[in-house]
This record gives C-alpha cells, structure tokens and sequence, in this order.
C-alpha cells in the first residue's frame, strides 16, 4: 500500500506544481478524500487537515481536482521563521518543511518496521512528530529555535495533539532522559549542510546508551540534486557516514517537500539501522 500511495502523491505534486499560478511563498496539496489511490484511514486523514488548518502558517486553502483527484491546496508563508531559524548557530538547516503527506508517509513506514518511538531532530514544526502522535508511536520534538517552538505547542493545543515539543540543542541533548526502547530518529539537515555534524552526535550519543543502537533507526534527509551533493551522490549524499558508522539502508523513499517543489526529483528519506 505504501508504495502505491507514494507513487500517487508524486504523481499529484508534479502535476499540481506544473499547473500552479499562485504567488504563495509555500503550497502542498493533501487528498481531500479517501480514495483508492489515497486509501488512508480516514480519521488519519482529518488529522493531517487539522495538522494544516490549524498551524498559523498557511493562511489559505481551497478545493483543487488534480488528474481525477479532489484535493485541498494550502497556502503559507514561513519568511518570518525561516529567518528566525538560521540566527542559531548550531542550527543544520532553515526552516523548510516536507509536506504533510510525506511525513505520513515517512511515519508510517517506520511503523511498519517496528519502531515504537519517534525522535525528530530538528523538527521545524513538529510535523513528523505529529504524524509519529496520531499513529500511536511516543513522539518527541526536538527543536532549537524558541519561536518555532512556540509553534509547535500552539498546534498542539488547538489539534489536542501532544507530541512533545522540547526547546533543546541536539547537539547537547540528554536522551537517555527520554528512556528509548525502540526509536527511529529523524534527522533534520541535509549531509552538505551540517546535518552529517548533527548526524554524528545523535550516533554517539545513542552508541552511549546501553543496548539502545541493537534496536534504534534512523532516517537521513537527502538530495538528488548534483549541485548539492558536491560530488557525493549515493545515499542522497549520506554514504560516507553511513559507511563510517557502520549503518546499514533498509529503506529508501522519495517524497515531496517544500524544497523540491519547484523541481522535477523529490526528497530522498534513507532508512538505517544499526548493523
């Protein structure tokens, strides 16, 4: 189901992003229905409108049929907390978001391999980490910038979603605090960005917590642009690190994002464990 379900948000984004004629500064569609090419539950899919509709972010959506498909456009601007986000200096990357959908999506396979709890680092505004709540995985959110933070609590009291906002460096994160069994991390900054720095001290510190690494995974936010990878093309630019940690790739999916709207690839999201 999932690789069906990824293959038709794809297919809806490129077809959307060719058509669109709107001047927002961020879009991304999400099904309005259930459908057999979208055959999400549909109490999850309220969810993910809610997740939308209440996040001060977007500031308008509207009805839209791509190819067949009734969809729900939501337009936003992120200027002010983009900008906010890169005043930290530890801080891998701007505020940029992956679409709801492909956070579901994302989610929902670290479901499927087993994982119980979700640590997003770098959460922006706690979008995975919602997605990690209401399909019942012990969500955390960690994130730098304050004011996206406020953003996060303030969705989750008008969503009554608590999926744990914490305003905390990752770099000097505690996480043995969170008592982890069995968690996926999610890391939040492409390799060529800071995020392989960011990567590495979420390794060391799990590999300090006993027994955790046997049963941790972790998953890298790519890219397939070649400008980007600076020469470094496999694993969406995360093979020397991976490589070097002694990871293994279970899983690959490519997803819509913010980002990529505007191009013809979308976002490679790695999954590793542990060898």
């Amino acid at each position: 189901m999932v690789q069906e379900l990824v293959k038709n948000l794809i297919h809806v984004k490129q077809i959307f992003a060719k058509g669109y004629d709107g001047n927002s500064h961020i879009q991304e569609v999400i099904p309005t229905n259930v459908s057999e090419k979208f055959p999400v539950d549909v109490n999850i899919l309220k969810y993910l409108h809610n997740f939308a509709v209440k996040n001060p972010i977007y500031h308008n959506h509207y009805e839209q049929e791509i190819d067949g498909i009734s969809c729900t456009v939501y337009e936003g601007d992120i200027n002010d907390y983009w900008l906010n986000s890169i005043k930290h200096g530890s801080s891998c990357q701007p505020f940029y978001p992956t679409w709801i959908m492909s956070a579901f999506v994302m989610v929902q396979m670290a479901k499927q391999f087993g994982y119980s709890e979700l640590v997003d680092i770098g959460s922006g505004d706690g979008r995975i980490a919602f997605c990690g709540n209401i399909l019942e995985l012990n969500s955390y959110s960690i994130e730098i910038d304050e004011v996206l933070v406020e953003l996060q609590n303030t969705i989750c009291k008008s969503t009554k979603q608590n999926f744990n906002p914490i305003c905390h460096d990752a770099l000097e994160f505690d996480y043995s605090s969170l008592n982890l069994k069995k968690p996926v991390f999610f890391i939040g900054g492409l390799a060529q960005m800071g995020g392989d720095v960011l990567a590495t001290s979420i390794i060391d510190k799990i590999n300090l917590i006993i027994n955790l690494n046997n049963d941790a995974g972790i998953v890298f936010a790519g890219t397939d642009t070649k400008r980007q990878l600076s020469g470094n093309l496999g694993n969406g630019g995360w093979s020397s690190l991976i490589e070097k940690h002694n990871l293994k790739v279970i899983d690959t999916v490519s997803l819509p994002t913010i980002w990529t709207f505007d191009q013809d690839v979308e976002t490679p999201y790695i999954y590793t464990e542990f060898k």
